[in-house]
């Protein structure tokens, strides 16, 4: 198949070598604003390169990758399903929930599938847990933890435009927590802080937080989250259940030095970046794509799903503000 790629920055790039590598995909088309940027990935493999979205999605493509900046996801999305070419985004879908809300709307009803970008739903560990979870292996569960600590800030203008740790980090934690256990996040109760680096606080935002999240069925989810992780890049769930309890992310590359006596785990180099913790998810994930591009499999993450964890991070950057718990069903009803 023929795969488009519009915007070519870290992940643009990154997503165009994954695709090359399948042996499904014959041929890429790529387009960005940068002219550099297009020209290095034709070079690099063998792409052809169209100068803007509209002659991308008028070259043949049978599926578009979307990696171009947040601002531009609403656009390229409702072009791509109005043009009848199935879509993957990198989440967010919008840069606000408004946004997003009115792209689902543009989207429904239409027979172009559209998948957002949430890895961990393609990792390894996180697969085996939501099938240990579904098939009743441990039980009636009573806690979740999930964490994801960065071991650096990312730059300053990043940050100003992220709309904060919950909408840009957390909302992998929120993602993963519905999908591994099947259940709605009911109300959130969030904190934060800043020990770190200025530029965030000046931003108006946190660099660690915590979040407890009350599902509809009671269990209690407990997601941490800081930009400050100087052992490297850490990424773990824990589901507690009556029956048993599980881990994901439990494994020798984990940052995180044991003090116990006689212990040598985790003896391995720590992970220190999301592109060497979820290579593997990452290439599934492009691989589920191309599936949906061929109508094998439905999209395995709607807009509707990546929206469902933007309202989560709404609860909780509006929880974090005034400090109180907040429902769900209150940020939804604006």
């Amino acid at each position: 198949m023929r795969i488009g790629i519009l915007g070519l920055g870290r992940i643009g790039a990154f997503h165009a070598e994954t695709l090359h590598t399948l042996e499904t995909v014959d041929s890429l088309v790529v387009a960005d604003p940068y002219a550099d940027a297009a020209k290095a990935a034709a070079e690099r493999f063998g792409a052809e390169i169209a100068d803007s979205p509209e002659a991308l999605l008028a070259a043949g493509v049978d599926g578009v990758v979307v990696a171009a900046a947040t601002d531009a996801h609403p656009a390229l999305i409702v072009a791509a399903v109005k043009a009848g070419v199935p879509v993957f985004c990198e989440k967010p879908v919008a840069r606000t929930m408004t946004e997003g809300v009115e792209v689902l709307k543009a989207v429904a009803g239409r027979d172009v599938p559209v998948q957002i970008g949430f890895n961990r739903r393609f990792d390894a560990g996180f697969v085996a847990a939501r099938e240990a979870v579904r098939a009743g292996e441990l039980g009636k569960l009573h806690t979740v933890r999930s964490t994801t600590l960065d071991p650096a800030p990312p730059p300053a203008a990043y940050i100003a435009a992220s709309g904060g740790i919950f909408r840009d980090c957390s909302v992998h934690d929120f993602d993963v927590i519905r999908w591994v256990t099947g259940r709605e996040v009911s109300e959130v109760y969030a904190v934060g802080g800043n020990r770190g680096a200025d530029f965030i606080r000046e931003a108006g935002d946190a660099d660690t937080t915590g979040a407890v999240l009350t599902l509809d069925d009671g269990t209690i989810a407990v997601v941490s989250n800081s930009r400050h992780n100087a052992r490297g890049y850490d990424v773990r769930m824990e589901i507690h259940g009556f029956a048993d309890s599980i881990a994901v992310g439990l494994e020798d590359k984990l940052p995180l030095r044991s003090v116990e006596p006689g212990t040598a785990f985790p003896a391995g180099v720590p992970h220190d970046f999301f592109m060497d913790r979820f290579a593997a998810a990452y290439r599934t994930e492009l691989t589920a794509f191309t599936e949906v591009v061929a109508g094998a499999r439905p999209s395995p993450c709607t807009v509707e799903d990546a929206l469902e964890a933007g309202w989560i991070a709404e609860a909780c950057t509006l929880s974090l503000r005034e400090h109180r718990p907040v429902t769900v069903a209150e940020v939804k009803r604006g």
